[in-house]
């Protein structure tokens, strides 16, 4: 990793980690956290009332995104949804509601402090099927072929390197999975240079992809059915849009993909007297299934 592309990360996860900071501060205040200050084309008036009154305020508060995601992606009963950068964990709460006790929501943050709030946002919610994890997107520490859906809400953009972004959700999705994310795109006829004129990088402006980079980095990760639909302008030839993509059903994880933070084949010390599985979740049996695991005695 360059040292330009450390530098740029180290912005984005200090501008999110101060943005947790202040929604916590403000919690322990006679009145409340306070939103974090965006304008009327991010945040939490994206959502509608009721989703914002059933969650904790500071879940709300913390809202940084360009839309809802979990209005786009159509979640069902039952579904395993990861949610890319999940902040303070507003569509992971969502979400949880959305797929009921028989599914499962992931956040994944690499900032401790919104992963902190997240945690604590999920129990003054009362939900007992979420799961946060820490890292990148660039590097999702799920094993391959476990999730049905994966959610983001204008995260991508901020990634430093959208090719491996693309290709580990196309990993982690199950064969006809599909993502539901919200994101900044250009238009076409903008350069980089011309993005970056128009907004900083942690202000989800500059490291934004044109339509037809984005449609072009997921084809290049194996998706299909895709669609990229902007829903508002957020700046000069910048738009918020609603990306949809699936992963086929004939999809094979290309050999060494799968992986876990601590794990081969979703399970812990495979293939000895002491192997557990990954995820609680599941049972060892299924967890080396979804994994496409070859160890399946």
């Amino acid at each position: 990793m360059s040292e330009q592309t450390t530098d740029l990360r180290e912005t984005v996860r200090e501008r999110y980690a101060a943005a947790a900071v202040k929604v916590t501060e403000g919690s322990t205040a006679c009145c409340g956290p306070q939103p974090v200050e965006v304008d009327d084309t991010f945040g939490s008036t994206l959502y509608a009332a009721d989703e914002r009154d059933a969650l904790p305020a500071e879940a709300v508060a913390a809202s940084l995104g360009c839309g809802n995601p979990t209005a786009v992606a159509e979640l069902r009963e039952g579904e395993r949804v990861l949610d890319l950068g999940s902040g303070g964990g507003i569509d992971v709460l969502l979400s949880a509601r959305r797929v009921g006790p028989a599914g499962k929501a992931y956040g994944l943050d690499m900032t401790d402090e919104m992963l902190a709030l997240a945690l604590a946002n999920a129990a003054k919610a009362g939900a007992t099927n979420v799961e946060f994890l820490k890292g990148t997107i660039e590097s999702i520490p799920l094993p391959a072929n476990t999730i049905d859906v994966v959610i983001s809400n204008c995260v991508i953009n901020l990634s430093v390197d959208k090719p491996a972004v693309f290709a580990e959700t196309f990993r982690v999705l199950r064969p006809g999975g599909r993502i539901g994310v919200l994101d900044v795109v250009a238009d076409d006829s903008l350069t980089p240079e011309q993005r970056a004129e128009r907004g900083d990088y942690v202000g989800c402006i500059a490291g934004a992809l044109s339509f037809a980079e984005y449609r072009q980095g997921l084809q290049a990760a194996g998706f299909t059915g895709i669609e990229i639909t902007p829903t508002h302008q957020v700046a000069d030839g910048m738009h918020s849009a609603i990306v949809r993509a699936t992963k086929p059903t004939t999809a094979e994880t290309p050999t060494g993909a799968t992986k876990s933070a601590d794990a081969c084949c979703g399970v812990n010390a495979c293939c000895t007297a002491g192997e557990t599985s990954a995820d609680p979740a599941l049972t060892i049996t299924e967890a080396k299934t979804v994994s496409g695991c070859n160890c399946q005695h």
